[in-house]
């Protein structure tokens, strides 16, 4: 036996179970994981890695009180919980852990300030490492740039305030908890009017020049594809959730939402190519490359259905590696973004690199985003993307969901919460996906 904790009395704690209840404990757990048994194996354990995946993310104290909402392996020092991740971490959680999907909520909107402000992720450690590494922060460039305040880690992120109001919809949808929504609505009314201020002359939100987003190394800056979608669906939770309690609130975002849907395709949408650009900036400039992350305007409905089916077509052909010669690695996974980004001086550290990170990785919770909505749009073939990255870590010899990974540039962090979406996708589309399977 093999026990750890946070002191000495909580290790001793661990040796008082028995190994028969070790065992049994055991067996529960595989079973709670092995949510599609009727599946091929491939499948079948790519649902099973990443509902261990999703479930691994749930942190709690010594005393058994929630701790978060941890992204991965490589991302523990300080303890920090992610708007972002968080959010796709939790969908598979809906269903399996309601009561954490709950505790994160709530965890993050303490770290939303009254201006509607939130940054990537909250810092969880306990007082000594919190201590230690403020010294660190301040003390240090560029930290002390970056992670601008005690307990924010990299202060002002563009896409953490709309992953709030996201997160906070889809929990009452699933749980109907509605008094939770009541709970948190002067901070989602804040985040509201922070966007409205950041709007151009279409009503659209201008995202600054700067990295602060999922993209984190790459500058980009006027209307980005990603982060409209964000703030298209989070206009239409606040429509739904403040319809009772904030109806002024709930119009104003509907019409908000209306307007943008228009604006939105007059900017971005590229009719030969079959899919959104990725961003334009203020000043012009286009990248008109097609890249997963605009999949978030598919994802809240932000543009025709036509659209989009057209674009999960175009997706087909230029991000699925089988199916794209273009691309120098052969059958390998689904890209994040092809071809890689026109300019160099838009793109910084991993991503600088042609079919690395941002600029071309795989990145397993895309794939589910992108499996999702081949198939609620009916048009099947999602296995691929679903199961491919599951396939590449299986003869990788990587333990567990990975966070992202290329061929030339091998993989990021292990235990990859977010990296447990596909699991959920795989579980709520079963039917579809065991008629595809034959």
């Amino acid at each position: 036996m093999i026990a750890a904790g946070a002191d000495v009395d909580e290790v001793y704690e661990a040796f008082e179970l028995s190994v028969e209840q070790i065992e049994a404990e055991a067996a529960t757990y595989i079973a709670r994981c092995d949510r599609l048994p009727e599946a091929d194996p491939l499948l079948r354990s790519m649902v099973q890695q990443g509902t261990h995946a999703a479930l691994s993310a749930i942190r709690q104290d010594r005393d058994g009180a929630f701790g978060g909402l941890a992204a991965g392996q490589g991302y523990s020092s300080p303890a920090r919980t992610y708007y972002r991740d968080g959010y796709w971490t939790l969908q598979p959680l809906l269903e399996l852990a309601p009561e954490a999907v709950r505790d994160q909520v709530r965890l993050l909107a303490g770290g939303v300030r009254d201006d509607g402000e939130a940054p990537s992720a909250v810092i969880l450690s306990g007082p000594a490492q919190s201590a230690a590494w403020d010294i660190f922060r301040r003390g240090t460039e560029p930290y002390a740039t970056e992670h601008a305040r005690s307990g924010e880690w990299w202060s002002d992120h563009f896409d953490s305030p709309l992953f709030f109001i996201v997160a906070l919809g889809d929990y009452v949808a699933a749980s109907g908890d509605t008094a939770e929504a009541e709970r948190h609505w002067s901070k989602v009314a804040a985040i509201v009017t922070r966007y409205q201020r950041a709007a151009g002359p279409d009503g659209l939100p201008l995202k600054p020049n700067h990295d602060r987003d999922w993209a984190d190394n790459v500058y980009r800056e006027g209307h980005v594809a990603y982060d409209l979608g964000l703030w298209l669906g989070a206009m239409d939770v606040v429509a739904k959730l403040g319809a009772k309690h904030d109806p002024k609130l709930a119009a104003e975002a509907a019409a908000l939402a209306k307007a943008g849907r228009t604006a939105l395709d007059t900017s971005l949408w590229l009719e030969e190519a079959g899919h959104h650009a990725e961003f334009r900036n203020t000043d012009g400039f286009v990248e008109d490359h097609f890249a997963i992350d605009s999949l978030t305007l598919l994802r809240y409905d932000a543009t025709s259905p036509e659209r989009a089916e057209r674009t999960l077509r175009t997706a087909e052909r230029m991000l699925e590696s089988r199916g794209n010669p273009d691309q120098p690695y052969g059958d390998w996974g689904t890209l994040c973004a092809f071809p890689p980004y026109k300019r160099a001086a838009d793109t910084r550290s991993k991503s600088a690199f042609a079919y690395r990170y941002h600029n071309g990785s795989d990145w397993p919770y895309w794939d589910g985003v992108y499996a999702q909505e081949r198939l609620r749009r009916g048009l099947g073939g999602a296995r691929y993307a679903l199961t491919r990255w599951w396939q590449a870590c299986l003869q990788s010899g990587w333990a567990g969901a990975v966070e992202y990974y290329s061929p030339p540039y091998g993989r990021g962090s292990l235990l990859q919460g977010w990296s447990g979406l596909p699991a959920g996708v795989a579980v709520s589309y079963r039917a579809s996906l065991l008629a595809e399977q034959g």
